[in-house]
């Protein structure tokens, strides 16, 4: 949300477990937020597991801020 108020885009990357709670947070605050989900859960996974984690998120990331700006 700072990034948002002072005009910057930004994107948060979460995982899936926290996608309840994150639509809750955002109808409080008046907020759509940016937001990329991964599954759950991210530790104790491989370097190479993690690497195609960001592999997928990326472009949609790119996405988000490419749009906000």
């Amino acid at each position: 949300m700072t990034f948002d108020a002072l005009g910057l885009p930004g994107v948060s990357v979460v995982t899936t477990e926290f996608r309840d709670a994150i639509a809750a947070q955002s109808r409080a605050l008046g907020f759509d937020p940016a937001i990329v989900y991964v599954p759950h859960p991210v530790q104790n996974r491989t370097a190479a597991e993690l690497a195609a984690l960001a592999d997928a998120a990326i472009e949609p990331a790119l996405a988000y801020l490419v749009k906000s700006s």
